[in-house]
């Protein structure tokens, strides 16, 4: 069974900020080439993502935005003093979970005991208190509702883990589109990334490799008509090493992991630059405080869906 879903209704309406966000992992520790590049290379391999990173931060100083870093603790615990630099920076620091396996694949153990882990280094690190996570791979589905129960016990503010969308690499196509309490006894926000109606159906418009590839005016209407028709903040993400035209290629990976992995990186900046000069842009952590503020009362799940989430 589906966890009970309690979607935000709300009363007023703020000036509409959007989620901007960054999920802080490396070339090669993507979904992409997750049966490619083996974990136990990822040491010998050449790391690019701490001057991408710098790179970041310097574009979104241009444009005058904060923005939250999903980030894997694998590379926190080699780069702390990028880590440092994102938080003083005025940008939030979240968890992307250890080394970018996705939550499906853990029991729910294992997943208690990577968020733990990954959450000690960032903190670590940054000096400051991790209340955020985001699924590697928007791996959060109706296989792991137990996930947001775990989550929540071990004190984590918000999620934004779910893509509402069917996908041939992820989504939670019955999920809400807009924020929701997945669990009816915890304050747990979860964010899902967003999408947008087109011709009646959901399409994914929140970033990434749909970014890259489309034409930007497609972002644009995603963005608007969210923020416009809808009322709601969209949730943007990319990735460091989408504005990483140099990187090295993987020539054996499969011909659609190379074609979603490469396309777009020689524009990605400039595109990037556009979108954050074009819309309002806050944390992570904002959003989802804002979005509680106009939960006001929520139906309580039944006690059965409410035992199954726990158990």
């Amino acid at each position: 069974m589906n966890a009970p879903f309690h979607s935000l209704h709300d009363p007023a309406t703020p000036p509409i900020v959007n989620g901007l966000s960054v999920d802080v992992e490396d070339w090669f520790q993507v979904g992409a080439f997750e049966n490619v590049i083996a974990r136990d290379e990822w040491d010998a391999i050449g790391m690019r993502v701490e001057d991408n990173v710098a790179r970041i931060i310097d574009l979104f100083a241009e444009a005058d935005v904060k923005a939250t870093f999903f980030t894997l603790g694998w590379v926190a615990k080699r780069h702390p003093v990028m880590i440092r630099r994102i938080a003083e920076a005025g940008h939030e620091i979240a968890s992307h979970g250890y080394d970018h396996a996705r939550v499906f694949t853990f029991s729910r153990r294992e997943f208690a005991e990577d968020i733990r882990k990954a959450r000690d280094i960032l903190q670590d690190a940054a000096g400051v208190t991790v209340t955020g996570y985001r699924a590697p791979s928007f791996s959060i589905d109706h296989r792991t509702p137990w996930a947001f129960a775990e989550l929540a016990e071990q004190g984590y503010a918000y999620s934004s883990s779910v893509a509402p969308v069917a996908h041939d690499h992820y989504g939670w196509p019955e999920a809400p589109r807009f924020a929701f309490r997945p669990l009816a006894w915890s304050s747990l926000i979860e964010l899902p990334v967003t999408t947008a109606m087109l011709a009646g159906r959901r399409v994914a418009a929140g970033g990434g490799g749909f970014f890259r590839v489309l034409p930007y005016g497609f972002s644009r209407w995603a963005i608007r008509q969210v923020n416009r028709d809808e009322g709601r903040p969209a949730v943007f993400y990319f990735h460091p090493w989408e504005i990483d035209p140099d990187q090295p290629r993987v020539a054996h990976a499969p011909l659609r992991s190379r074609f979603r992995h490469y396309t777009g990186l020689a524009r990605m900046a400039d595109k990037l630059r556009g979108l954050v000069h074009e819309f309002r842009w806050g944390r992570m952590d904002m959003i989802a405080h804002r979005e509680a503020a106009r939960a006001g009362e929520l139906p309580a799940a039944s006690s059965s869906a409410a035992e199954e989430i726990a158990a």
